[in-house]
């Protein structure tokens, strides 16, 4: 069996980081519980979104609860990779435009 550094069970844990900072730890739960309420998006919506923001962030823990939250919303697994492509292309976009300022740069110092 081999060892990651992520560890799965520590997803249980999210709840504690009110430990060391009760106060801002609380007003991050409410704001996240905010955010995720019905709104002009579904909830369904909302979690697809997350999902392919987990894999841009490359974070495993939101990509094990969003996925497991997308399903138990209904979604398939086809929706899943389409919104982890979407992600993806914005994500290798953003990176690629900023391409743009290194021509600048290059432009710059060969006058």
């Amino acid at each position: 069996m081999s060892k990651t550094y992520y560890d799965a069970t520590d997803l249980r844990k999210f709840g504690k980081i009110t430990e060391w900072n009760e106060e801002l730890g609380n007003k991050f739960f409410d704001y996240y519980g905010k955010v995720f309420e019905e709104g002009a998006l579904t909830a369904r919506e909302k979690s697809l979104i997350a999902l392919a923001v987990a894999h841009t962030e490359q974070c495993p823990y939101c990509i094990d609860a969003y996925t497991k939250d997308g399903l138990q919303r209904g979604i398939t697994k086809e929706e899943m990779m389409e919104a982890v492509h979407v992600g993806a292309a914005i994500k290798s976009g953003a990176t690629l435009v900023h391409s743009v300022q290194m021509m600048n740069k290059v432009n710059k110092l060969e006058m």
